[in-house]
């Protein structure tokens, strides 16, 4: 009996709602960053989101290298293959992987030296950035174990562990920036420690689960497993670096002409990014019934989760998109009661509100690509979109218009409508093309 559209967006949802909250809550985990910096001080928030503006990049280039393990062996379950022989595997590759982001975000304090920012944020730009970069190994190790149990649609627990974790972090942030007891109050170097510790902790957590579950063979995977995982996700990893080069080319573009931008920037990237959680969560979802499916070469269900995920995304993003456009002023005062800040933030709300639905749109259709293991044409969709029309539209508009960080969202704005309409069409040619091998 073939099974409705119903029974998939209960099944995308039944999966994606423990992701869901692993999603936000590690959103939220940099929200309480975000939060606890802007209580220290204003020079503080700027300093930390100035930072993130470069450091993310590289770190989000590994994570999108580890996302490919769930897709790659949801293929393989699909295919009726035993995966538990890529658990050590898995984790070797995510600790290389963050043994070289650690070097490469350690390189960038130089680099940032000589971008031009306001000379009394660079000591705590330079302290936050180095310490930072030891937490990749915790932070990677979660992601990659998160990743390898989304194979097998085990969610709950890895995600709770980010549940958790918010109120960890902000307890620590706190203590470790403020002092309390014995604990002298260390300001910045507070923050940047506090980030080492959840993410370890949260991925130690995570290994020991993953020990006590199952019985593992310490194996030595072939080549092909690690050149699987490059293949896959080193497009996924160009695409999210594209998409937050151009989110965080506003931080640092704007910040060289103000920090209180770069702060505004990073709240704004905080509240549009907790809504964005839903649908990414949806994509990972997407990837993994979607990626079984291809594995099983089941055409009928790789359309009906695609189109049930899609759908669900766009309908989430919608409701969003009106809650941010009636109540823009309440989001901002979450984070802050600068009146300069929330008079820069507020119009741009209603810009993010206006583009809620195109995110949603590619981000899920970046999930259908994933499980299909066709990634490249999201790097070069998010290429096109984000690098040629989004930065390019968004500087004239913020600098020759004199739009500022306003003009920069329009810029960025339009380019999610256009990765989506790229994805879409890619998509539909992949369907034609299986149609007839499937068949």
């Amino acid at each position: 009996m073939e099974k409705s559209y119903k029974t998939y967006i209960k099944e995308l949802i039944n999966l994606a709602l423990p992701i869901i909250m692993g999603h936000i809550g590690f959103t939220f985990i940099i929200a309480g960053d975000v939060f606890v910096a802007g209580k220290y001080s204003t020079d503080a928030l700027a300093a930390v989101s100035i930072s993130g503006a470069v450091t993310s990049l590289v770190f989000m280039f590994g994570i999108g290298l580890i996302i490919s393990v769930s897709p790659v062996l949801s293929n393989k379950l699909g295919a009726k293959q035993s995966v538990k022989k890529f658990f050590y595997p898995t984790i070797r590759f995510s600790q290389t992987v963050a043994f070289f982001a650690m070097l490469l975000i350690m390189a960038c304090i130089p680099l940032m030296e000589h971008l031009g920012f306001e000379e009394k944020l660079m000591p705590y730009i330079r302290t936050y950035t180095f310490v930072f970069a030891f937490s990749a190994f915790g932070g990677y190790l979660h992601a990659a174990l998160k990743e390898y149990l989304q194979a097998y649609e085990i969610v709950f627990f890895p995600n709770f562990i980010a549940i958790i974790g918010i109120f960890l972090n902000i307890a620590v942030n706190w203590i470790f920036v403020f002092g309390w007891g014995f604990i002298p109050p260390m300001g910045i170097l507070g923050l940047a420690l506090a980030s080492v510790f959840i993410r370890t902790a949260m991925g130690l957590t995570l290994l020991i689960y993953c020990l006590i579950k199952f019985k593992f063979q310490n194996i030595i995977a072939s080549k092909q497993y690690f050149g699987t995982l490059i293949n896959v996700g080193l497009p996924l990893s160009v695409a999210i670096c594209l998409e937050f080069l151009a989110f965080n080319s506003m931080a640092i573009l704007m910040g060289r002409v103000d920090g209180i931008y770069a702060a505004a920037q990073n709240i704004i990237n905080v509240i549009a990014s907790t809504s964005f959680m839903i649908p990414l969560s949806i994509s990972n979802a997407i990837a993994v019934k979607v990626g079984f499916a291809n594995g099983a070469k089941n055409l009928i269900d790789i359309k009906k989760y695609s189109i049930a995920g899609v759908s669900v995304s766009v309908g989430f993003m919608a409701c969003c998109g009106v809650f941010f456009a009636l109540f823009p002023e309440f989001f901002a005062k979450i984070f802050t009661n600068d009146k300069k800040l929330i008079d820069i933030i507020v119009p741009i709300m209603y810009i993010v509100a206006l583009f809620q639905c195109f995110d949603g749109l590619q981000c899920s259709l970046s999930g259908v690509l994933k499980g299909l293991k066709k990634t490249f044409m999201v790097s070069f969709a998010d290429f096109v979109g984000y690098v040629l029309i989004g930065i390019s539209l968004g500087s004239f508009l913020a600098f020759k218009m004199k739009l500022n960080l306003f003009g920069f969202w329009i810029g960025i704005g339009f380019s999610s409508a256009c990765v989506g309409l790229f994805l879409l069409l890619e998509i539909l040619r992949l369907y034609k093309k299986m149609k007839t091998e499937y068949s």
